[in-house]
């Protein structure tokens, strides 16, 4: 019993004292951190023409950010104002990389990205200038472009790049992609490589690659499935108009700007292209053939399965206006793609002869010119280097995906079977991640986890 005693004894010490050195590890570790918050805060005071709020720190980080950094709304005419641009800031380290999230919409909220766990690295997503609250007082829309957007990268590249001097990487996914690949243009020494994921490129207003692309993709009787549906649906307009009446009423949306017939087309002509964009199943697809004529049923799970695909509030009038910035860029500088109506002229009576997929709030004068995108094309396909692109196999907007130079180091991922939302790092295989990893290594001059790199 004495012994038992004095070994109780022993091993409770010994418990004790191993969790007051834990104890004393976590509060060094903890003051650690704090000493280095502090120390970004207060660096983070000196920026000149910079807010900022602590917020929730994103999974992974140290500390979190809201900035809010005032920017000229012409950045070749200061004197036309400033405006505050929303910006979160992932710290993780300053000895780690940075990676500047090029957004090409709003971002109302803070996340962690796939590049920067990847990478290790601090994050700055920065939000598209005219989306959410990075809006001018004006309502003058001739400086939403992407030579000014892109300075607004520049300027955020350059205050930041005033406390994370490790390297700098450029990404983002869709229209934030685009993004990323003309902020290099524009701006080609701002970071050692770019990463756009599903990123477009046009040169035309009326992409005409995005049609041949929708009739070859897939199985052809999937195919020949989307147009037995869409002839369906539209010769059941009558019937539907007042379901879909209904049906928009009571999730508030409206439809004055274009009318409700002309958004039931506009879904139906759009169908295809959401289908594939989103990799949905064949096996879904309303059957028309078997569907009794007129009856309730068959005709809602079609309006809610087009609603499901396409969404009909893209084509409301909160639609028009959440994405009215977007649809502006596209009929004005970065192109789109109109529609095939051969199929369905018999059955179409509210769209314009020639139906194109922007559709411009308050119906501003909007005037394209592809000039910009027809030499970034060139530029990006003849002399980028340094970029790793991601695209979706059956993803519609792979159409307009860029081709790298053959001289370049560039690399280009086509992922099998995926789509616009699911074209990822985590879903290469292992030996393309690691092309990935050893690429990234090689242009930012760091080493990169190859265990974090094989994981999913």
């Amino acid at each position: 019993m004495h012994f038992l005693s004095l070994h109780t004894r022993f091993v409770t010490n010994r418990l004790i004292r191993v969790a007051a050195c834990s104890a004393l590890l976590a509060a060094a570790a903890s003051a650690q951190l704090s000493a280095q918050q502090a120390d970004l805060e207060t660096a983070l005071f000196l920026l000149p023409n910079v807010t900022f709020e602590a917020i929730e720190p994103a999974e992974g980080f140290v500390a979190s950010y809201e900035l809010r950094v005032h920017q000229h709304i012409d950045h070749q005419n200061p004197a036309r104002g400033t405006y505050g641009q929303r910006v979160f800031l992932n710290h993780r380290g300053y000895d780690r990389p940075t990676v500047i999230l090029t957004n090409g919409y709003s971002r109302a909220t803070n996340r962690a990205s796939e590049i920067g766990r990847y990478l290790e690295s601090n994050e700055v997503s920065v939000e598209h200038r005219y989306f959410g609250v990075s809006v001018p007082d004006s309502n003058d829309w001739s400086f939403l472009n992407l030579e000014q957007a892109t300075a607004d990268l520049h300027a955020i590249r350059s205050l930041l790049g005033e406390i994370y001097g490790g390297p700098w990487v450029a990404s983002g996914i869709s229209k934030g992609g685009m993004t990323t690949i003309v902020y290099r243009y524009f701006f080609p020494d701002d970071v050692a490589a770019s990463v756009p994921y599903v990123a477009p490129l046009q040169t035309s207003q009326y992409d005409e690659r995005i049609y041949e692309f929708l009739n070859t993709v897939g199985p052809a009787e999937c195919r020949v499935d989307h147009l037995e549906f869409q002839r369906w649906v539209l010769g059941e307009k009558e019937e539907l108009l007042p379901r879909l009446a209904w049906y928009a009423k009571g999730r508030g949306w409206t439809f004055e700007y274009m009318g409700l017939e002309a958004a039931l087309e506009y879904t139906v002509l759009e169908y295809p292209f959401s289908f594939w964009q989103y990799g949905r199943s064949c096996d879904e697809i309303p059957d028309a053939a078997n569907a009794p004529h007129a009856t309730d049923a068959p005709l809602d799970l079609a309006l809610e399965y087009l609603d499901d695909v396409v969404g009909f509030t893209m084509y409301s009038d909160q639609g028009v206006e959440t994405y009215g910035p977007h649809f502006y860029q596209a009929a004005t500088e970065t192109g789109y793609y109109g529609f095939e109506t051969e199929p369905f002229e018999d059955l179409l009576s509210a769209l314009p002869d020639k139906p194109h997929a922007a559709f411009v709030p308050k119906r501003f004068e909007a005037v394209f010119d592809s000039t910009l995108f027809v030499q970034i094309t060139e530029w990006v396909e003849t002399e980028g280097h340094n970029f790793i692109y991601l695209y979706g196999e059956i993803d519609t907007w792979t159409a307009a995906a860029v081709t790298p130079p053959a001289q370049s180091n560039s690399l280009r991922f086509d992922l099998p079977g995926r789509h616009h939302g699911d074209a990822r790092i985590r879903n290469l295989s292992p030996e393309n991640r690691e092309r990935m990893r050893a690429a990234l290594e090689e242009w930012l001059g760091v080493t990169l986890d190859a265990e974090v790199w094989r994981m999913r």
